[in-house]
């Protein structure tokens, strides 16, 4: 709201931003839970990348609008992004780590997502100490969610290729086993021999 009543200072309504982002949110979440029970599987994490790609490009947009309706807008898609990402989070870490370490992925992931959220204000803060106004921290917010997306789309194949690889796993530990267990039927197979021997030639 700072940053509103420094650039727009005819403007005094400033709450109908909140208003559009926690509406839209709201909208996300629900549209975003029919959406992604239609994609089956891992997939659903390319709609997580759209949503971080665009929460990333609506901040640094920010600094770029010049009239209030403009600024209206970008809220708007911000709200929406917010909603498909938190909505989606919990179906995603079910697909990668299973329902019984579901929670406590979402678990980390919450805490991990309160770092950067309480770090963030003062960092901006600081930045617009330093700068004279708020554009170059709204330039530096978008760019952890783009980099966060681009890390997002690796995730279904490094997924894949760890399916790929514990059957693999499982064989090699089956057949070591297998074979551990030769030397130990070989040897009981002589000493029966022997035995037999002894009982035929006595």
């Amino acid at each position: 709201m700072k940053y509103v009543e420094e650039e727009f200072l005819e403007i005094k309504q400033t709450w109908v931003l909140l208003v559009c982002i926690g509406a839209t949110s709201g909208l996300g979440r629900l549209v975003s839970g029919r959406v992604s029970d239609s994609i089956p599987g891992l997939k659903k994490i390319y709609l997580q990348v759209i949503s971080f790609l665009l929460l990333g490009l609506m901040s640094m947009m920010i600094p770029l609008c010049r009239g209030f309706g403009g600024l209206i807008v970008v809220c708007l898609f911000l709200g929406l992004c917010d909603g498909f990402f938190i909505t989606i989070m919990a179906p995603i870490a079910f697909e990668l780590v299973g329902p019984m370490q579901a929670s406590q992925a979402i678990g980390y992931l919450l805490g991990m997502m309160a770092l950067p959220m309480i770090a963030g204000p003062p960092i901006a803060g600081l930045l617009r100490n330093c700068f004279g106004d708020y554009h170059v921290a709204f330039y530096f917010a978008g760019v952890p969610p783009i980099i966060g997306a681009v890390i997002l789309l690796f995730v279904p194949l490094m997924h894949q290729r760890m399916f790929k690889k514990e059957p693999l796993k499982r064989l090699e530990q089956q057949s070591s086993c297998f074979h551990s267990s030769l030397p130990t039927s070989t040897k009981s197979s002589e000493v029966l021999q022997d035995l037999l021997c002894c009982l035929w030639h006595g």
